[in-house]
């Protein structure tokens, strides 16, 4: 190939990379700059949120969507919680005793502030109520008039039990009686008579006795035949004279709150139900002598004390809670139970407020992967939002799984925005599979990856290192750390007009850095302790990739830098193990031979090439048909392999390569194995760009540096990968010394050109390739072979297969019979990572408008 058509494609070394000059900076250290409050370059995530935040009406909840790393969830949080403090801070709630029905708690409602008071207030009333009880029974004034009852009563029993006893002394019958009972015994000369006296007494005077003494007993009741009511009257001048005694001695106790929280009409309600059962209950609960002033309080406490659902300070704001576990219970809260001799048992005491019952009135941010992981929480907060009620219950009721006796707490109104902060696979995957989704979350925070190179951002990237060290008392960097950095940041966007997203690397290479710093006893942060933490997660990290290239350098992956080959050339692959990615040579060949069986991918024939694999791999049959096959049909039996590769092979980057070997086993031109190649084609040849160029460009510089650079070495990429170039210092220096190469290509013809080192051959107005060009020798090796299956088809199938079997026994010679084979000792390390081929970057999987066919 003429050099001069070799040097328009090789590029200058100034377009290798995009430098960031310490001095564009002005700056010596970040302590001269300003602390960045914003999100870097996010512009239309900021305007969303803010959209989502200010938008009143029900469903605009919020669902963030970016990769982890891009500063996402800091700058949510921090954009909510300023905007929470402006906001109107919502009231508080308890739950309270339902006295008629006590497995029916009460939701109170109060004020901002004044959940706290009011459960101060009745602790305060139950100690008032212990001081004042059983002592207000013991007044002189109670005892007294519980005195008076208690004589009028005697006082009418003692009268019907005179007239009895008259009767009977008239008779000589003696009337005795204690606590419980009332006999009657004859007398005789004022004597009492025993068992043996009576016996002796004469029969008649003993038959009277007996007449006697029963028509006593009938008289007697007779005479108390009024007995229950007069100890009904007792009993209910005794109840009335309590109840009078325990108002009077309530209305001090409860009139000073009932007064204070008079504006809310459910605290008022509850203390006058309050009132009404202490009237049924103190005397039981508090004059019993069985119980001491503990017991009594625990009881006491158990009955009247609210339990705390959510308090707010007041003024305080709106809430912003973050439940990183979103389990059922710590969303929607809990009942808890006790265990008395065996049975469980539960209160409206025990009763555990959730994330919800915080957040409500404010903001709710939770994790899709951590949400959508737990049983039961995602359909239970769509209908919380929903019927915007929010009611606590246990999952297990449902299945029936709960046999005991639970609580029905009663509703309480639920308002506030939930923020989901998610991927976006899981966003996409939502929309399609769940129908209630973009009714409920209809604002979209999209967090890009990328950060475009404007005027400001690049002040705006230094005072966000600024603010990042001052937070976590790191030492200041100087201007030319923050100059490596925004290079660094720019590789990991591929993009030399951009910088990456993902704040949180950047943050970790700052915090590595600053520990270099730190052993080193130095008081700033410069170029020379970022580039050593840079070397130093190399070196971790780099276990997999040292052994695939001390394998290279020993032959057992074979990879040839010099010479050249018919059929083979060398691929660019990227390898992707934990947080470590880099870049391996692999070799691509191809085979071609009569047939019709077509463009064969190994790959995929063996279930290793992943769908992007394959169809690039199949497009190379439409570039072949239409670039050479005009004139007669396209019949050959090609394979195509990506060798010793013993992983997923994904990503078409591949097509140029292998496109290129195609052609070179089709002319029978060799190619220069001093060129490693990476690219992907369409089916007109045009080469589009790949991703993952630079990892892949100093992955074969590396090998070609340790067999030794000999100036003819060099990459082969996309013309429009040369933005996305930010290649290292060592592959710079070497490219500006002439040592090695990088050439850019549109298309198709100028790599095969490069890699035969002789022009390709053009195509005329006819579409015939000059003779003797490498094109040219493909169109004669394709008519050729379509003229063979033609001649084979004019014989007949029977006596071409006869006529290729006699060729094919002829040709082979026989071979001894052998044992079973051995596996070999060792083959190649590779690890079983997901794509040796990196696929470019996509755009994320938009709903289509109808069916995908």
């Amino acid at each position: 190939m003429p050099k001069s058509v070799a040097a328009s494609l090789r590029l200058a070394p100034d377009a290798l990379t995009r430098p960031f000059d310490p001095n564009q900076f002005a700056f010596k250290t970040t302590d001269d700059l300003e602390p960045f409050r914003g999100v870097l370059g996010q512009e239309r995530a900021v305007e969303a949120l803010q959209f989502g935040v200010a938008m009143p009406r029900p469903g605009y909840n919020v669902f963030v969507m970016g990769e982890p790393g891009t500063g996402r969830f800091s700058f949510v949080q921090r954009y909510l919680k300023a905007e929470a403090k402006r906001l109107e801070t919502p009231a508080d709630w308890v739950y309270v005793n339902h006295f008629d029905e006590p497995r029916e708690p009460r939701a109170l409602q109060l004020p901002p502030g004044e959940a706290s008071a009011f459960i101060d207030d009745l602790n305060t009333l139950i100690d008032n109520l212990l001081s004042t009880f059983p002592a207000v029974f013991e007044t002189p004034t109670y005892q007294q008039k519980k005195s008076a009852i208690d004589r009028a009563f005697n006082q009418r029993y003692d009268r019907a039990l005179d007239v009895i006893e008259r009767l009977a002394l008239e008779k000589d019958i003696a009337l005795y009686r204690d606590s419980t009972n009332i006999a009657f015994t004859p007398m005789k000369d004022g004597k009492a008579l025993d068992e043996t006296d009576f016996a002796q007494l004469p029969e008649e005077e003993r038959e009277r006795f007996h007449e006697d003494i029963s028509g006593l007993e009938e008289r007697l009741n007779e005479e108390l035949a009024s007995l229950p009511q007069w100890k009904r009257e007792s009993s209910n001048q005794l109840r009335q004279l309590n109840e009078e005694t325990i108002t009077q001695a309530l209305q001090p106790l409860l009139s000073p709150l009932s007064e204070k929280y008079a504006e809310n009409a459910g605290a008022v309600a509850y203390l006058q139900a309050m009132q009404v059962f202490l009237l049924k209950t103190v005397v039981e609960q508090l004059v019993d002598e069985n119980r001491g002033d503990a017991q009594r309080r625990q009881m006491l406490e158990e009955q009247y004390c609210p339990s705390l659902v959510v308090g707010h300070p007041a003024s305080s704001g709106a809430p912003v809670v973050f439940e990183p576990h979103p389990t059922y219970d710590n969303l929607f809260g809990r009942i808890e139970y006790g265990n008395d001799q065996g049975a469980l048992f539960t209160s409206y005491r025990q009763l555990r407020p959730g994330a919800l019952h915080r957040a409500n009135g404010g903001f709710l941010v939770l994790e899709a992967e951590k949400l959508l992981g737990e049983p039961f929480v995602w359909e239970a907060l769509k209908r919380a939002l929903q019927s915007r009620q929010l009611k606590m219950e246990s999952p297990l009721a449902e299945l029936g799984r709960l046999a005991t006796v639970t609580l029905t707490p009663q509703v309480i109104p639920l308002q506030l925005k939930v923020v989901i902060i998610g991927s976006r696979q899981l966003y996409y995957t939502l929309q399609d599979l769940d129908p209630d989704f973009q009714e409920m979350f209809r604002v979209l925070v999209d967090f890009d990856e990328d950060i475009p190179l404007g005027e400001d951002s690049l002040e705006q990237f230094a005072q966000l290192m600024k603010t990042r060290t001052s937070e976590e008392g790191m030492a200041p960097l100087t201007a030319a750390a923050v100059a490596r950095l925004a290079t660094y940041s720019a590789r990991l966007a591929e993009h030399q007009g951009r910088l990456s997203a993902r704040i949180g690397d950047l943050f970790q290479l700052v915090s590595e850095a600053d520990f270099i710093r730190q052993l080193a006893s130095e008081p700033v942060t410069d170029v020379g302790h970022i580039e050593r933490a840079l070397k130093a997660k190399a070196t971790r990290t780099g276990r997999v990739s040292a052994r695939i290239f001390d394998d290279m350098l020993a032959g057992v992956i074979l990879i040839d830098t010099d010479g050249a080959a018919v059929g083979k050339c060398n691929g660019l692959t990227v390898l992707e193990v934990g947080d470590s990615v880099f870049g391996v040579p692999a070799r691509i060949s191809a085979t071609v031979y009569p047939g019709g069986s077509g463009i064969v991918d190994i790959e995929r024939e063996v279930n290793l090439g992943q769908p992007i694999h394959s169809k690039g791999v199949m497009i190379l049959t439409g570039y072949l048909g239409s670039r050479y096959a005009q004139e007669f049909p396209l019949e050959i039996s090609a394979s195509i392999a990506l060798e010793q590769s013993y992983g997923y092979v994904d990503g078409d980057s591949a097509s140029l390569g292998e496109v290129c070997t195609l052609i070179s086993a089709l002319s029978r031109t060799p190619l220069r194995q001093c060129f490693a190649i990476t690219g992907s084609i369409n089916q007109f040849g045009e080469v589009q760009a790949v991703g993952g160029v630079n990892e892949k460009i100093e992955g074969f510089f590396r090998l070609c540096e340790a067999r030794g650079l000999t100036g003819e070495q060099g990459v082969i990429i996309p013309q429009a990968n040369v933005a996305t170039l930010m290649l290292d210092e060592r592959v710079l220096q070497a490219v500006r010394a002439g040592q090695f190469h990088v050439y850019a290509v549109r298309q198709a013809d100028e790599a095969l050109s490069l890699l035969v080192g002789e022009p390709a051959g053009a195509a005329d107005e006819k579409g015939r390739f000059a003779k003797g060009s490498v094109n040219a020798r493909v169109v004669e090796r394709l008519r050729e072979i379509a003229e063979m299956g033609l001649e084979d088809e004019d014989k007949g199938p029977a006596k071409a297969l006869a006529g290729e079997l006699g060729q094919t026994v002829a040709a082979v010679p026989e071979e001894p019979r052998q044992g079973p084979r051995k596996r070999p000792e060792k083959t190649p390390v590779q690890p079983p990572v997901k794509a040796p081929t990196k696929p470019r970057k996509a755009p994320p999987k938009e709903k289509p408008a109808g069916p995908v066919v």
